[in-house]
């Protein structure tokens, strides 16, 4: 019997070698090692003792029962020393994972699949090869000259962006091409601002700079008197309520910030029914003394004004070649023209208002002007806008590059940045593609030095997003069906470095613990020595660096429409940088903000969200803090609580909210219990946990309205009836307007919330059989 086993093996063998001789010869090593001449050695006593047993089993039988007891013993012996031993090994792996975060040691376990290299280890190369000169340099080459979408400029900064990929020998490298419709200014007819008078004739026409426009507006013609908006916030109007003051058929003038957006002005004008807007920069909100790098007062802040992203013809659905669908206009493009104008007009109009005063806070800096709202002008004159723009389809490429994960590459870290600028851009599109391709340089000389990524880091630079992220966008809505289940956690580059003092972080809550753990790593650009947390300690607290995601961020619509946990981070001075959306936004200029340091705060910046990303593509368990919204919508169950006796009197019951908190509470912290006291380093139970952590954000997307007519589905984050905001601002008029409350809206908004929000916890309990709803009437 031996010999027959042997001389089969040996058939099968030479068998298997030949065929893998053919095909290459991996399968071949493996076999060698498993039938080498130690192993053909230590066959033989196991084939003397099975034939000793066999002859002579009637005989020793009494030998074979003390055998297997020996057997059996040895076996126990050994399994449990082997429970021991790997037990000891889980616990130091997880204390040692433990020490990682909270105090940024050395990991306990090396890098999947690469030799030697633990994350502490990973970290240091990671630091090492971070460069500030290639920042510095490509920030100058990005913005020498203005490069929009579908210009010979911008075509021309693609090839080479596509080329430098390409020689960064990454895994994959692609590009995607779409076509959208922008708007630019019409060469045949320019836009203009006129003065006037009673009879309709014009008493002066206003000089424009012709390059000045806002993508989006609505064409056309209206006159009106002026009315002063301050930021065009929704209070700013609503005091023009209470004074008495309409704008109806105005023209409002409105200053850029606010924490509100060009397209979130122009639309709350519209909605209180203005005829037209534009908007200026008030020396109050950004410098405008040139010999203290400020803007001057001849110069305008361009910014687009659809309230939404992506193309505002294909809401909610991809503006690919390959699709045939016709044009949809989405509910966030404005019907009244906007336009941007320099502080110097905004002077020349505001100087000649009458009317009601405008509150102290309203008061800005321009010289001559007296607080007043309007909307009357002198001599009985009016304003003019007319806005001439044109739309046209224009051939947009995203570049895609990737390293492709070992363990789980179907899981995506995904970092990008804005490369289209109507100007120079240096903030705007500059620094964010310098930072995107040294992160890509670096992690791919990493893979090529022994770390081996446990999930894909993917690497993109965005066209048209000075249009409101176009080509992300459509991206995300052309892949939504695949990235929900794919995309891990979205790092958006833009606008990236305005300063080098104080760090922003727009966030999903899901990457604050990620984002904490980060900040205790890398050390600040301007205070040496110091770690970014640590500052930001000195200054009040690290809590203040995290804030909520808002629409004009280039990570808003990965969350908000796709349901990916997203960020953008940001370094700024306390004194605004004046040049972001002018044609003043050049490298030296932000160099000289930054007093030349400009390489070394990209590259903090860099190894910041370097930093994430390594966690995000080395740990075993994705580190998203699951609980966190929770904590949210407590923070909504205690207004209702505080409005209970209202709603109960009007037949309302805030219990079916509250009911829904509970169960995702109790669901998350029963899922995120389960993932402690499990083996993390099974692939198998790995894998299981990851896929049910990375669908947590997905499930705050409302299943209850419509992608096309409302694409920012997210209950926290969007907008919408939907929303908690929305949710929330009606529940305040019960005490502010009781008369406005409106109990069948309300009923439906209460709904569509509470039904998303215990979807999202019977989602996370996993099973049909865990979830135990009780329904009454």
């Amino acid at each position: 019997m031996t010999t027959h086993v042997t001389q089969s093996s040996s058939a099968t063998l030479r068998h298997s070698l030949s065929d893998d001789d053919e095909g290459g010869g991996a399968q071949g090593v493996e076999l060698r090692l498993v039938t080498s001449e130690d192993d053909e050695a230590e066959a033989g006593p196991i084939s003397d003792v099975t034939a000793l047993v066999l002859r002579h089993r009637h005989g020793y039988r009494r030998a074979g029962v003390l055998l297997c007891a020996c057997g059996a013993i040895v076996f126990t012996a050994a399994f449990l020393l082997a429970y021991a031993v790997m037990s000891g090994r889980y616990h130091c792996s997880k204390m040692g994972e433990q020490d990682e975060e909270q105090q940024g040691g050395r990991a306990s376990s090396p890098a999947e699949g690469g030799v030697g290299l633990y994350l502490g280890d990973l970290r240091e190369m990671m630091r090492r090869l971070l460069q500030d000169e290639d920042i510095h340099n490509t920030v100058s080459r990005v913005s020498r000259t203005p490069h929009p979408p579908g210009s010979s400029e911008g075509t021309a900064l693609a090839s080479e962006i596509l080329r430098r990929f390409q020689q960064l020998q990454m895994d994959h490298t692609w590009t995607e091409s779409l076509y959208a419709t922008l708007q630019f200014p019409d060469r045949a007819q320019r836009s203009s601002l006129r003065l006037v008078d009673s009879a309709g004739l014009i008493s002066e026409q206003i000089s424009l700079n012709p390059s000045d426009f806002c993508p989006y507006s609505a064409t056309g013609s209206t006159t009106g008197g002026v009315v002063y908006a301050n930021y065009g916030r929704p209070a700013d109007f609503n005091w023009l309520k209470s004074a008495g003051v309409s704008v109806a058929g105005c023209v409002v003038v409105m200053r850029v910030g606010g924490g509100v957006s060009f397209a979130e002005k122009v639309w709350l004008a519209e909605r209180n029914g203005a005829g037209g807007a534009l908007i200026y920069p008030d020396p109050a909100d950004l410098p405008q003394d040139p010999r203290r790098l400020g803007l001057n007062t001849h110069t305008a802040v361009s910014e687009h004004v659809h309230l939404g992203s992506g193309d505002p013809f294909t809401p909610g659905f991809p503006s690919f070649n390959h699709t045939q669908f016709p044009p949809i206009r989405s509910s966030g493009l404005p019907f009244i023209p906007a336009l941007p104008i320099t502080a110097t007009v905004a002077a020349k109009l505001l100087s000649q208002l009458s009317g009601v005063s405008c509150p102290s806070s309203w008061r800005g800096r321009l010289p001559y002007v007296r607080c007043v709202v309007g909307p009357d002008l002198s001599a009985g004159r009016k304003v003019q806008l007319s806005v001439h723009n044109k739309m046209t389809p224009i051939l947009l490429n995203n570049i895609f590059s990737s390293l492709e994960g070992r363990v789980e590459p179907d899981q995506y870290i995904i970092l990008g940045a804005q490369r289209d600028s109507l100007g120079p851009g240096a903030v705007k599109s500059g620094v964010g593609t310098a930072i995107l391709l040294e992160l890509a340089r670096t992690f791919s000389v990493m893979v090529k030095n022994g770390f081996s990524p446990r999930r894909s880091l993917l690497f993109v630079s965005w066209d048209a997003g000075e249009f409101g992220n176009v080509g992300a966008t459509e991206w995300l809505e052309g892949y939504l069906s695949m990235l929900h289940l794919k995309a891990v956690a979205y790092f958006s580059l833009d606008q990236a470095i305005m300063g080098d003092d104080v760090l922003s972080a727009y966030t999903s809550p899901l990457l604050v613990d990620l984002l904490d753990a980060a900040i205790r790593q890398v050390e600040h650009p301007k205070h040496a020595g110091q770690t970014i947390y640590s500052q930001a300690e000195r200054e009040g607290g690290s809590w203040r660096i995290m804030k909520p995601l808002y629409l004009n961020s280039g990570a808003y619509s990965f969350t908000a429409f796709a349901g990916v946990p997203a960020m953008e981070l940001r370094f700024t001075e306390e004194r605004a940088y004046p040049f972001v959306n002018t044609p003043l936004d050049s490298a030296s200029r932000l160099q000289e903000v930054l007093g030349g340091r400009l390489g070394v705060t990209g590259r903090s910046l860099g190894e910041l969200v370097g930093e994430m990303a390594l966690r995000l593509a080395h740990d075993h368990i994705l580190p998203l803090r699951i609980t966190s919204y929770a904590q949210t919508v407590l923070q909504f169950s205690a207004q209702l609580n505080r409005h209970s006796a209202e709603l109960q009197s009007r037949g309302l019951s805030p219990q079916w909210v509250f009911s829904a908190r509970g169960d995702y509470s109790r669901a998350a912290e029963t899922l995120q219990r389960a993932i402690d006291d499990s083996d993390l380093h099974d692939p198998t139970t790995a894998r299981f946990y990851n896929t049910r952590i990375m669908k947590v954000e997905y499930y705050f997307l409302s299943q209850y309205v419509s992608a096309v007519e409302t694409p920012f589905r997210h209950v926290i984050h969007g907008r919408g009836n939907h929303t908690l905001s929305a949710l929330t601002e009606h529940l305040g008029l019960l005490t502010s307007d009781p008369e406005r409350f409106d109990e069948r809206r309300f009923r439906r908004q209460l709904a569509l919330f509470t039904w998303t929000l215990q979807g999202a916890a019977n989602a996370l309990n996993g099973d049909v059989w865990r979830v135990q709803n009780t329904h009454s009437h």
